[in-house]
């Protein structure tokens, strides 16, 4: 009994949920309206790469941070902090998961290997110094996704446009802001300070960020739906997209602000913009934008390859 308890601690140490995040790999293939097989295989190889060294991550920083992690309200559970999976074990793991996410990038494709090598040092110093550091907290945690999209291009060998990059960071960075203006004001309402670095933010610097972030990203999206004119899209057709990026982003800010927050808590008390992915698999204006908006690249990318759309 102790051994499945033990076995379900380190599988929730390594937050599955938060795997919806690397998805993202599959970005490349999806808008390059690729219907080869080989592609998205390769695609699926970099994505369970990504969940391994994600984890490896996640074990680690669950680690590092398992002391302020016990002063916050819902971190406090986590099975690291709460003494169910103990330290040693939990290292253990996320190195041998380290190695074995390496293994699965070099049998895809060397680039593949370089990005998750990559994305382990930038967050490995992120665990260990970097979050603690202002602005540059925010773009360690932009630069995962940002990876994870590469990762996807290193594994099927596609080429991007670099607006369809530029969206990608820069939506990443509107995650980033978003999260830490949620840690910020639950450690205001709790009086507790689970981040030494919420001591350098204050929720006007970050909405002004917010602001500048998410039309930035807006802009990016619709340079990049506007077709090969800008070295964009397949397709000027995305343009139809462009409804769907603009209701998503509006969406995750009206969730995000505090007025809402206290009328979704008492049903909803674990979705809020600290997590990402509890929005993602909970919020069904989120789900229905996103389906939305998948449908319409579906349709619109049939539509091009079968020579019906210019």
């Amino acid at each position: 009994m102790r051994q499945n308890g033990l076995l379900q601690s380190l599988i929730t140490g390594c937050r599955p949920r938060q795997w919806t995040k690397n998805l993202l790999v599959y970005a490349s293939a999806l808008f390059s309206f690729q219907l080869n097989p080989f592609i998205w295989w390769a695609s699926t190889e970099a994505l369970l790469a990504f969940c391994l060294i994600s984890s490896a991550v996640y074990l680690l920083n669950d680690v590092i941070d398992r002391e302020a992690d016990r002063a916050h309200p819902i971190k406090c559970h986590r099975p690291i902090a709460s003494g169910a999976l103990p330290v040693p074990i939990a290292l253990i793991a996320a190195a041998l998961v380290a190695i074995l996410s390496l293994a699965v990038g070099a049998s895809v494709s060397p680039g593949l290997a370089a990005v998750i090598a990559g994305y382990a040092v930038i967050q490995m110093a992120y665990c260990l110094s970097l979050k603690r550091q202002p602005l540059l907290d925010l773009f360690c945690i932009a630069s995962g996704f940002l990876l994870r999209a590469l990762a996807g291009l290193m594994a099927t060998g596609l080429g991007a446009s670099p607006w369809f990059l530029l969206t990608i960071g820069l939506l990443a960075l509107f995650l980033a802001v978003e999260k830490r203006k949620a840690e910020l004001r639950i450690s205001l309402d709790r009086g507790v300070v689970t981040r030494q670095v919420l001591l350098r933010y204050s929720l006007p610097l970050l909405q002004r960020l917010e602001s500048l972030v998410a039309s930035s990203a807006f802009m990016a999206y619709s340079l990049w739906s506007a077709g090969p004119t800008l070295r964009g899209a397949s397709t000027s057709w995305m343009l139809l997209t462009v409804p769907f990026v603009i209701a998503g982003i509006f969406r995750y800010q009206l969730l995000s602000d505090p007025d809402e927050i206290e009328r979704r808590c008492v049903h909803y008390p674990e979705r809020n913009s600290e997590k990402p992915e509890e929005i993602l698999l909970g919020d069904r204006g989120i789900q229905l934008t996103l389906l939305g908006w998948l449908a319409t690249v579906i349709v619109l990318g049939m539509g091009h390859r079968m020579g019906w759309l210019a």
